[in-house]
């Protein structure tokens, strides 16, 4: 509930959920923010709770604490809101976060619940769709892929999965990585002969595939085998990943010898191959515990005010996997509350195993058991192992935290001295933490592309990846330099927008104003006015919101690198001086002689071009940022090649569906003799009407 009388509280409940990005997890930000909060500040927002607190549910129920600006600082749940927010209302003896939190805060909005567990499950969802800077986030929450054994088919098919569990089927996993799906798939193949190609493929085989002659498929599209022995092997497959591998071997192993004896070595032969497949399997899945059929194994670590997270994936009494995670947590924060808060964002989307071993004890243990048995299904056991085999697996997870975040920590830290270097030898006035690099990609203009990659601290930060579609019908077709400066136009134009900051007026643009004034000193000599009519954009903003995140990756970036020579870097020069950007350090590179790495050209303002010694870190990093751009730039364009390839000009019709495509393409073959088709013909096709057939006729005949 909110207050009543308040109608100026900040409307939160329409957001737009972030989503999923397909890269390697890194680190969050050194820290969420420095510095203590001001006495005053924070009895100015004790105040501001204080005048919710009387509104807030006397249950259990969860509770946002939001900014003046609408942004929601922090989401909590609590057994009685009420009491919880009366912690709050103290103008002192709280820990540094929770000051800084207290001051930031002007209002609040409490939705009360049944229980202790909807709020806990409510709170994980809220976390999870509004990334409230002061509660622990989890970050990287892509899901993870299975192993299906189809049960809709008369041959069931053996693949991988990912999302929703719409087929019918039996699903193993999760497994860690997608890599760890492909070599486990690679193996069963060979262990149990089933197919895995599409329905569709497999109906329309007149003779198997390349997979049969390769012996990884036993060829039921043919008949190479009947249907009972095949669900035979379907049998096999699904006890192995069930956890009876052992039976199964033996049973492979007794069959393989009885076929030696009766002399059919070629059988037997068939049978070894087979058992060498399962023992790859086995092999590749490390130390398989022997008393532990079902569990995660969570271990955390701290370093540097850094925590990593290592989950180890046991199913069936083998390890399928292993996965790092760093979440953002303030460092004030203990393990054991940093991974309490982590599992119940860990499992809001995916079912949790019957047995969770922590290596740290957790709050509200029983509460997170019961709110994760509700969404499983099935009873949930949350212990932190003392002895035995579990603690050995506790143990070895914990290791491989720590030397995971020890590696993630080197990286960074080399990462962040590679940027300061690029940042010295392009002559950057302050420190680089954002590079933005721009790439075309196009054959002869057709399908052309922008590109822009982003790089940090953290390395290439992926979900910053930006494609540009090259739509300006006013460019010569091949124009790079128009290209590249339409690409530039939308991006600092848009970025202008959405994330205004407080600029000087671009050189091109203080030129005039000195004209026009008869001295440089603009602050004296030149309203506002004047200042912002000079400025082919307006740059100015409004201040940043109080209590912003010093330590969030920026918006902006530091220095932008062109892949290109002099004409690329005149046409982006030409682009911020339109705009009226400043505070970039622009830089381009170019391909040496014989398009030779290490003999590059960089072109910089206000410097003539120059070379990098061949050694330079700074040019092997410039490098490696250029090819980055390439492979995104050329692989988006290949991707928009190949759709444009696999177009219909049925496409085109409005109205015209993926099933009436397909009817008029059986009836009629190809989209030729579908435009060379006579009106009365068209009407004769199963599910095209009068009026659709004469959109189809008229599209084909208008156009000639």
């Amino acid at each position: 509930m909110t207050r009543p009388q308040d109608s100026d509280t900040p409307e939160v409940e329409d957001f737009e959920p972030l989503s999923d990005a397909d890269e390697e997890p890194s680190l969050p930000a050194l820290e969420l923010e420095t510095g203590d909060a001001a006495p005053a500040s924070v009895a100015r927002g004790a105040a501001a709770i204080r005048a919710y607190w009387k509104d807030a549910p006397v249950g259990p129920g969860v509770y946002r604490m939001i900014a003046e600006d609408g942004e929601v600082l922090y989401v909590g749940k609590a057994k009685s809101v009420r009491k919880r927010i009366a912690s709050y209302m103290r103008a002192q003896g709280h820990t540094n976060r929770i000051a800084r939190m207290i001051a930031q805060t002007a209002s609040m909005v409490f939705v009360s619940t049944e229980t202790e567990t909807e709020a806990l499950l409510l709170e994980t969802n809220y976390i999870k769709q509004l990334k409230p800077r002061f509660n622990v986030l989890m970050r990287d929450d892509k899901s993870f892929p299975y192993i299906l054994l189809t049960r809709d088919h008369v041959a069931p098919r053996i693949t991988k999965h990912r999302g929703a569990r719409q087929r019918k089927g039996d699903y193993f996993g999760p497994f860690a990585t997608v890599w760890s799906v492909n070599r486990t798939l690679n193996a069963l193949q060979r262990a149990f002969l089933l197919r895995s190609c599409s329905d569709s493929y497999y109906e329309n085989r007149t003779r198997p595939c390349l997979l049969y002659q390769i012996k990884r498929c036993s060829g039921p599209c043919t008949g190479e085998i009947s249907h009972t022995d095949y669900a035979e092997l379907v049998q096999e497959a699904h006890d192995f990943l069930s956890g009876k591998s052992r039976a199964v071997r033996e049973l492979l192993a007794r069959d393989m010898q009885e076929a030696a004896e009766q002399l059919d070595f070629e059988r037997a032969a068939r049978l070894r191959d087979r058992i060498a497949g399962l023992s790859a399997v086995q092999g590749s899945q490390g130390v398989n515990p022997k008393s532990v059929e079902e569990a995660d194994v969570f271990a955390i670590t701290e370093n540097a005010g850094q925590f990593c997270i290592e989950v180890f994936f046991f199913r069936t009494y083998q390890n399928w996997g292993n996965r790092a995670y760093f979440p953002r947590a303030d460092r004030s924060l203990t393990t054991g509350e940093v991974l309490g808060a982590f599992l119940a964002q860990f499992y809001s989307e995916r079912p949790a195993p019957r047995l969770l071993l922590l290596s740290a004890a957790i709050e509200d243990t029983e509460l997170l058991a019961e709110a994760l048995c509700q969404r499983a299904g099935h009873r949930v056991e949350i212990a932190v192992p003392q002895r035995g085999e579990k603690r050995e697996l506790v143990e070895a997870a914990l290791q491989n935290a720590r030397a995971t975040l020890g590696r993630k920590l080197a990286d960074t830290a080399s990462q962040t001295k590679l940027l300061s270097v690029l940042g010295e030898a392009a002559g950057a006035p302050g420190p680089v933490r954002r590079v933005e690099v721009y790439d075309n990609s196009h054959i002869m203009g057709t399908n052309a592309i922008g590109a822009m990659i982003v790089a940090g601290p953290a390395g290439f930060m992926k979900t910053h990846y930006r494609t540009f579609n090259i739509r300006s019908e006013e460019l010569t077709p091949g124009d790079d330099y128009g290209m590249m400066r339409e690409v530039l136009r939308r991006r600092f134009s848009r970025l202008m927008k959405e994330a205004p900051r407080m600029t000087l007026p671009h050189p091109e643009a203080a030129k005039r104003l000195e004209a026009k004034s008869g001295t440089p000193d603009f602050a004296s000599a030149v309203s506002n006015d004047d200042l912002h009519s000079a400025l082919p954009f307006e740059t100015h903003a409004t201040p940043a919101p109080r209590g912003e995140d010093p330590d969030a990756f920026p918006a902006w970036p530091d220095l932008v690198l062109i892949d290109g020579g002099r004409g690329q870097f005149d046409a982006a020069r030409q682009v911020f001086a339109e705009l009226g950007v400043t505070g970039v350090t622009l830089v381009s590179i170019a391909k040496g002689r014989d398009r030779d790495a290490g003999r590059e050209t960089f072109f910089v303002e206000g410097r003539e071009p120059f070379h990098m010694p061949p050694r330079d870190p700074a040019l092997y990093f410039a490098e490696r940022l250029r090819d980055e751009a390439h492979r995104f730039a050329i692989g988006t364009h290949r991707a928009r090649r190949k759709r444009e390839f696999t177009r219909s000009p049925l496409d085109e019709i409005g109205g015209i569906g993926p099933a009436r495509k397909r009817a008029l393409l059986q009836s009629f073959g190809t989209a030729k003799a579908i435009s060379r088709a006579a009106l009365a013909d068209l009407e004769k096709v199963p599910g095209i009407n009068a009026a659709t057939a004469r959109l189809v006729y008229d599209y084909f005949h208008e156009r000639r």
